[in-house]
């Protein structure tokens, strides 16, 4: 989840608010790959989730990043929060699951060197605490009550609304994770053109990326219920966005959008007070209830924009967001997934001619199906199986073309990185799929085998 924002004055016109997003635009040369990923934290005897505080807890694996690799710490009010280093920061989801915010780097060897330390580092500070850390997109086993809920005044309040609308609002607080990556645009034009790629494809990561069979102990039907939770969230702020599809979509149709999104909160010298269910719009105007007569900063304007959730969204970057948590190869795979498409301009065109007739009900279809399914998809005759080979080998022709070289000179090209995604291509079983064989295998049913198998 985001920081609090800062930085710009008094917004005194509405043209601002695109203008926000317009200063991503960068030069090819200065794009970058900002990778994000979250794990659950839990007891390695017990397999119960970490509390915030105690000897065994969130904030002790915190204090032992800081103290033991030289993170800055991050502080709301008393509590440790967060840790910052060399442009990256380790933060906390709302059910204590630690996310490694990733600095933005150039290419997926510098992307992958960074989770290898950060993982080395966690896995040092949490072997001398008796904690463990696994990746998946949902808790296998624990249910809302044994979830704390992390000392942040954001989390309070979003968990306060979020059990007003929808009916997983509260589960995708606490029980998933998932990892992301955030890449730049080189124009309004580009931003459309990626947007529109990433909304549409982001099934196809669903799927390949498909890490969450399991929930509260039992089958749940869906190989991603991440995926599932995200569909029954808030209405308000998540989906496939047709909208963007139509034509004349840029930037300001995308502050339209946020616009109509009701608030969460204003953050004010360290505190966040409550605007749930407000207007933004009422806020340009001084109208707000929870700040009468007070105007909005341009850091009001950005901590709003971190509160929408669709499948992609724009800020100064665009950020993919369909993909379950998961092994470490997924980790380096989902960069390679998305720069693939996105940063080579043949294979982006390849990518928009692949789903450009796809009609708003189909990219729908296709997001239910890839969480019910996986590989397995189909959906009016696109077969999710084909479609994703047919995407990955678009992704590798995409790699190879920017040719970013690794170890030294000795690696030509960051191909290597698609090897998890293209021998699930070639075996059709997803993360998801791995973890049903062995459920019905070798665990003969005990769910509680997970966690010895396939922590980091």
């Amino acid at each position: 989840m985001s920081i609090p924002q800062s930085g710009g004055g008094p917004i005194e016109d509405h043209s601002q608010l695109a203008e926000l997003l317009e200063k991503g635009c960068k030069p090819k040369a200065d794009w970058r790959i900002g990778t994000e990923h979250e794990k659950f934290g839990y007891c390695q005897d017990s397999h119960k989730p970490l509390p915030y505080e105690g000897e065994r807890s969130i904030k002790a694996v915190l204090e032992g990043l800081r103290d033991g690799f030289g993170w800055t710490p991050v502080l709301e009010g008393p509590h440790i929060i967060g840790l910052e280093k060399d442009g990256a920061n380790v933060s906390l989801e709302p059910g204590g699951a630690l996310e490694l915010s990733g600095a933005p780097l150039e290419t997926i060897h510098q992307t992958c060197d960074e989770v290898n330390t950060h993982l080395a580092e966690v896995k040092e500070v949490s072997d001398r605490l008796g904690v463990k850390f696994i990746g998946l997109g949902a808790a296998p086993e624990w249910r809302h009550e044994d979830m704390p809920l992390m000392p942040k005044g954001r989390y309070q309040l979003m968990n306060d609304y979020m059990e007003k609308v929808g009916t997983m609002g509260t589960a995708m607080m606490r029980r998933t994770c998932t990892v992301q990556v955030n890449l730049d645009f080189g124009s309004e034009a580009d931003m459309v053109q990626k947007l529109r790629v990433a909304l549409a494809l982001q099934p196809v990561a669903t799927a390949l990326f498909a890490n969450s069979p399991f929930f509260e102990g039992q089958v749940n039907g869906h190989k991603s219920w991440r995926s599932r939770i995200w569909r029954d969230l808030d209405a308000d702020r998540t989906g496939m966005l047709p909208f963007v599809f139509e034509d004349g979509f840029g930037f300001e149709a995308w502050v339209q959008y946020v616009l109509d999104v009701p608030m969460y909160f204003v953050y004010r010298d360290g505190r966040y007070i409550n605007a749930l269910g407000m207007s933004f719009r009422d806020f340009l105007k001084g109208e707000l209830p929870a700040l009468p007569g007070e105007k909005p900063l341009l850091s009001d304007w950005a901590d709003h924009l971190t509160t929408v959730f669709p499948e992609a969204r724009i800020k100064q970057f665009i950020e993919m967001r369909g993909a379950d948590g998961g092994p470490w190869r997924r980790l380096c795979a989902l960069p390679a997934f998305w720069v693939g498409l996105m940063y080579d301009q043949t294979a982006l065109d390849a990518a928009w001619d692949l789903c450009k007739g796809w009609s708003a009900e189909q990219r729908e279809a296709l997001r239910v199906a890839a969480s019910v399914d996986g590989l397995q998809a189909q959906v009016e005759g696109i077969k999710m199986h084909a479609l994703a080979r047919e995407v990955v080998d678009i992704c590798e022709s995409g790699l190879k073309a920017r040719a970013r070289v690794g170890a030294g000179g000795m690696v030509p090209d960051e191909t290597h990185f698609l090897n998890a995604l293209k021998e699930s291509i070639e075996t059709g079983q997803t993360p998801a799929d791995e973890l049903l064989d062995c459920y019905n295998g070798e665990w003969n049913g005990d769910l509680s085998r997970i966690y010895d198998a396939f922590s980091y």
